[in-house]
């Protein structure tokens, strides 16, 4: 394995473009072999896997200047995650064709239940900290350690005990001050230092009695916000694609999680106790959520009922124009194939 690390490190452009190529061909996979759903998204799926491994490889380079330093050690539960993203198509068209459309909401569901409970982990391993792009990306704008080479830096810039003077300070320099000892020194001081952070990070009930009643409504919404795509889910297997309940009840815990992030964290930095102050990324982080309310509109039953009535009418709208009208024909079509699988619209 160590190998294959030093080989992609060593070529990482090389694999990036092969990557890339290599996911455009999954387009053009022979009929024979594209005659059964399960043979394209199985191939996909691995393909995409394979991609975010070798990102995650070259991203953890030890060259590069965003390393984890603390985690190299261990696979981090966000690759995990968002390798169980490149498979769970493949899992929905697994499902559907062996167990039927109605049954394929079982194994979706386990899927959704395990993306829950690895979002948890990450949330608190985070010191409760919110989750950007669902937790496949780490939330350390605020952390003092974030970056390791600046970290090691301060510290071989700093002496190496306590404050000397005169002749001993002159000394010290003349036989302590050899460079190699120092880096030494600095690294074995910043292992102890990342070490002692990441066992540091608080508990819930610390977390609480430090943020008071704001900090139980942050983790009340977020809690909403991660548990959302497993509601759905269980309520789309028990009540079907035809019931209003499943997308209302969705669309529910939707509004109020956000609204309750929203408020919480907009009012504190706005007040005088900031005891929760919203960083950049995830005021950013905010938005991305509401942008994805637009994919209710792909969700049955207001898709059939609305989008897709819509999407017929500017089709016929378009069709008498040569150019135009093709095109909007291909774009429905895809658009219908996209909105048949749960796992191309479910933004979770």
């Amino acid at each position: 394995m160590e190998a294959y690390k030093r080989w992609i490190r060593r070529n990482k452009h090389f694999v990036l473009k092969f990557d890339t190529l290599a996911n455009y061909l999954t387009w053009l996979l022979p009929d024979e072999f594209a005659e059964s759903e399960i043979g394209p998204e199985a191939v996909s799926s691995l393909v995409g896997m394979i991609t975010t491994v070798n990102e995650f490889i070259i991203e953890t380079s030890p060259t590069e200047v965003h390393t984890r330093c603390a985690e190299c050690a261990f696979i981090p539960l966000s690759l995990c995650l968002t390798l169980l993203k490149d498979l769970e198509t493949t899992i929905e068209v697994v499902g559907e064709q062996i167990y039927g459309e109605k049954n394929k909401w079982n194994l979706i569901a386990v899927t959704e239940a395990v993306k829950v409970c690895i979002r948890l982990l990450i949330f608190r391993n985070s010191g409760y900290k919110m989750l950007l792009q669902g937790g496949e990306t780490e939330n350390a704008e605020t952390d003092s350690d974030s970056s390791c080479p600046e970290e090691m830096k301060r510290q071989l810039d700093k002496p190496t005990g306590k404050e000397e003077s005169g002749i001993t300070k002159k000394l010290h320099l003349q036989n302590s001050g050899n460079l190699e000892d120092r880096a030494i020194s600095a690294l074995s001081s910043f292992s102890k230092n990342a070490t002692s952070k990441l066992v540091e990070k608080p508990s819930l009930r610390t977390f609480l009695s430090e943020k008071g009643i704001p900090g139980g409504f942050f983790v009340t919404g977020e809690i909403l916000f991660i548990i959302r795509p497993l509601v759905y889910v269980l309520l789309m297997r028990k009540y079907g694609t035809r019931s209003w309940f499943p997308w209302c009840m969705s669309l529910a815990v939707d509004l109020i999680g956000n609204s309750i992030l929203s408020f919480t964290l907009m009012s504190q930095h706005s007040g005088k106790t900031q005891q929760l102050q919203p960083s950049d990324s995830e005021k950013d982080e905010l938005k991305r959520r509401r942008m994805l309310w637009a994919l209710y509109l792909m969700w049955d039953p207001f898709f059939t009922k609305y989008t897709r009535q819509r999407l017929k009418s500017t089709q016929r709208l378009a069709q008498p124009v040569p150019i135009l009208g093709f095109v909007a024909e291909k774009l429905v079509e895809i658009v219908i194939g996209v909105q048949s699988r749960y796992t191309y619209t479910s933004g979770s």
